[in-house]
C-alpha cells in the first residue's frame, strides 16, 4: 500500500531489499537520495544511521481526516507528465556500484495497455506476485493487476523459496497467472508433478531473465492442462519488457528452444554490426532497444547514460535506442532469437564458445532436468567449461557418459571438461540462476581412488596430475574426465617422451585414457621398440 501511495503522489519509488548488504543499502540511499525512507520497525533497523531522521514507521501512521478521493495537481505539487519517473531500479553495474535506472510513467502505461491485450482479465482473476520488489517483474505483476480489476495474491517469503509450497500455494489461492524465471518455471512443474497437483486454474505463466527452454516436465505440466499458456518476456530493467512471444495450443509442436518473439507495441528492435548497420536475416548481431518502453537513464550517471543509451540512427530525431549487450539474430519467420550475452560467448584454448549452445546440446538428453554452463579458471591459465546439471527425478546420470553424449554432437573444445552434479541449482531471492554460487568442480572426486601399484603407472599419474593441475591421480581415472582435452593431452604425450623417454603417438591417450590402460600401451611400445637409429659414416667408393 506505502508503494501504490507514492505512486499516486506522483512521486518515485526506491525498493531495498533489506537482506542486502548494509553497504549496498548505504550506496542506493546515499545515491538516491530520497527525501524519506519507510517502513516497518523491523526493517528500518537495516537504515543507516544518517537517514534514521527520515525514516517513518508505517505502523505509526494514521489516515484519519484524510479524504478517499483522487489527489488533485495542486495537492501534489504539479501536473503529473509521462516523463515523470515511476521508480527508480538498481542493477549490477560493471564498476563495482550498482547503477539506479529512472523508469518514466509512460514506459510504464505503455507495458500495461500491452499486457492487457495479451491477458486479459478482471474481477476474479488472481496474479501471483512471486518477484521481490527489488526487480522490475514486481512492478509488472502489481500494476498490471490493479490496472485491470484482478486480485494481485501475495505469498510469505517461506513460500517463495520453496517450489513444494509454492505449487500447493497457487493450488488453494486458485491463481491465475504467474511471472518467475525459467528456473522456478521448471521447480514448478516437477513439484507440481511430484505432488500431482495439475494446477488447472494456472491459465498463464510467464518467465523473462533466462532463456526459455521448453522440454521434459515443462513440456509435460503445459499439457497436463488444456488451453494454458507459456509466454517468455524478454527485456533488461533499462526497457522492462520488450519483446515477447506467446505459446499457446498443442505444446508437442512448441519449440524446445523458443525465440524471444516481436516488439511490444510502440517498441522497435534493431540487430546491428559493429558500425550500427542491419546484420541480415540469420546473421548474428548485437540487439538494440527503442521507442516507449525506454528509462530516462541512470540516475546521476550521464556519462553512462550517454555511453548505453545512444543516438537511434533509424527513429526521429532525438530519439534514442538502448545497446543490450545481447547477441541475437532475426528469424525468417520475423521473430528475435536470443544467443546469449555478448559476454557469455568466450573463447576456450583459442575457439569461440557460446555458452547457450552448450547448454542446449545438453538439454536434450532425457535424463538431464536443468543445466547451467560456464567458463571456470580456477588457476590461470586453465579456462574450462564446467556444465552444471540436475538430473531427472530417479535417473542414474553419469557424467562420464553425459560428456561422451555431448562429444558426439560438439566439438572437443565444446566439450564441458567436468560435469557437476546438483540436487537444485542456485537461484537468487528473485529466482535466477545465481552463476557465483556454482560450486568449484572436484576433478579429483570423479572416480573412486586407486594408488598405482608400478613404477610406470606412478610416473604418469604423476604427469597427468601435472599437466591437468589437480593434486592426485589414480589409475582409473579418465584423464578426459579429469577435465583433460586434446591440447593438454600433447603436452602429457611431450612429457611422457621427457620423463619416460618412450614415444606414443597422440591416439594411444585418446584409446587408453586412463592410467592403467596407458601403462600397457606403455609397456607394449617399450618391447617393440626398434633400435635408435644411428649415423654411421659413408662407405667410400673403390
Amino acid at each position: 500500500m506505502a508503494l501504490l501511495a507514492v505512486v499516486k503522489t506522483g512521486a518515485a519509488y526506491l525498493p531495498v531489499d533489506p537482506e542486502y548488504p548494509a553497504e549496498r543499502i548505504a550506496y542506493m540511499l546515499g545515491d538516491a537520495d530520497p527525501v524519506c525512507v519507510l517502513g516497518s520497525a523491523q526493517t528500518l533497523e537495516r537504515v543507516p544511521e544518517q537517514w534514521t531522521g527520515c525514516a517513518v514507521d508505517l505502523a505509526t501512521l494514521s489516515f484519519d481526516g484524510y479524504a478517499d478521493r483522487e489527489l488533485s495537481a495542486g495537492e501534489r505539487g504539479g501536473v503529473l507528465l509521462p516523463e515523470h519517473p515511476v521508480y527508480v531500479m538498481y542493477t549490477s553495474g560493471s564498476t563495482g556500484h550498482p547503477k539506479g535506472v529512472v523508469f518514466p510513467a509512460g514506459a510504464m502505461v505503455n507495458l500495461l495497455a500491452w499486457h492487457g491485450q495479451v491477458m486479459p482479465g478482471g474481477a476474479g482473476s488472481r496474479t501471483g506476485q512471486f518477484a521481490a520488489l527489488s526487480f522490475d517483474a514486481a512492478a509488472h505483476e502489481m500494476f498490471s493487476a490493479l490496472w485491470s480489476g484482478k486480485a494481485l495474491v501475495v505469498p510469505p517469503d517461506e513460500v517463495r523459496r520453496s517450489a513444494v509450497e509454492l505449487v500447493r500455494w497457487l493450488d488453494r489461492w486458485g491463481v491465475g497467472e504467474l511471472f518467475a524465471p525459467m528456473p522456478m518455471v521448471e521447480s514448478v512443474a516437477e513439484a507440481s508433478a511430484e505432488l500431482d497437483l495439475a494446477l488447472p486454474q494456472l491459465r498463464d505463466v510467464a518467465q523473462a531473465g533466462e532463456a526459455l527452454a521448453v522440454r521434459g516436465v515443462v513440456r509435460d505440466f503445459f499439457e497436463r492442462v488444456p488451453g494454458r499458456r507459456l509466454h517468455n518476456y524478454y527485456g533488461p530493467t533499462e526497457t522492462h519488457v520488450a519483446t515477447a512471444l506467446s505459446l499457446a495450443g498443442d505444446v508437442c509442436k512448441w519449440p524446445a528452444w523458443p525465440s524471444i518473439g516481436r516488439p511490444v507495441a510502440n517498441s522497435r528492435v534493431y540487430v546491428l554490426d559493429e558500425r550500427l548497420r542491419p546484420v541480415p536475416v540469420g546473421v548474428a548481431g548485437e540487439l538494440y532497444l527503442a521507442g516507449a518502453q525506454m528509462a530516462r537513464g541512470y540516475l546521476n550517471r550521464p556519462g553512462l547514460t550517454a555511453e548505453r543509451f545512444v543516438a537511434d540512427p533509424f527513429g526521429a530525431p532525438g530519439e534514442r535506442m538502448y545497446r543490450t549487450g545481447d547477441l541475437a539474430r532475426w528469424c525468417a519467420e520475423g521473430t528475435v532469437e536470443f544467443l546469449g550475452r555478448a559476454d557469455f560467448q568466450v573463447k576456450v584454448r583459442g575457439f569461440r564458445v557460446e555458452l547457450g549452445e552448450v547448454e542446449a546440446t545438453i538439454a536434450t538428453h532425457p535424463l538431464v532436468s536443468q543445466v547451467a554452463v560456464v567458463a571456470r579458471e580456477d588457476r590461470p591459465g586453465g579456462k574450462r567449461l564446467v556444465a552444471y546439471v540436475v538430473p531427472r527425478a530417479a535417473s542414474a546420470l553419469d557424467g562420464g557418459d553425459l560428456r561422451r553424449s555431448v562429444g558426439e554432437r560438439l566439438p572437443d573444445f565444446m566439450v564441458p571438461a567436468a560435469v557437476v552434479m546438483l540436487d537444485a541449482l542456485p537461484v537468487t531471492t528473485n529466482g535466477k540462476l545465481d552463476r557465483r554460487a556454482l560450486p568449484a568442480p572436484d576433478y579429483a572426486a570423479v572416480s573412486a581412488f586407486r594408488a598405482p601399484c608400478s613404477e610406470p603407472e606412478r610416473a604418469l599419474c604423476e604427469i597427468f596430475a601435472e599437466v591437468l593441475g589437480v593434486e592426485r591421480v589414480g589409475i582409473d581415472d579418465s584423464f578426459f574426465d579429469l577435465g583433460g582435452h586434446s591440447l593438454l593431452a600433447t603436452r602429457v604425450i611431450s612429457r611422457i617422451r621427457t620423463v619416460l623417454n618412450v614415444e606414443l603417438p597422440l591416439r594411444t591417450l585418446f584409446e587408453s585414457p586412463n592410467v592403467a590402460t596407458l601403462a600397457e600401451q606403455l609397456e607394449a611400445a617399450r618391447k617393440s621398440e626398434r633400435p635408435a637409429l644411428r649415423r654411421m659414416p659413408r662407405l667410400e667408393e673403390n
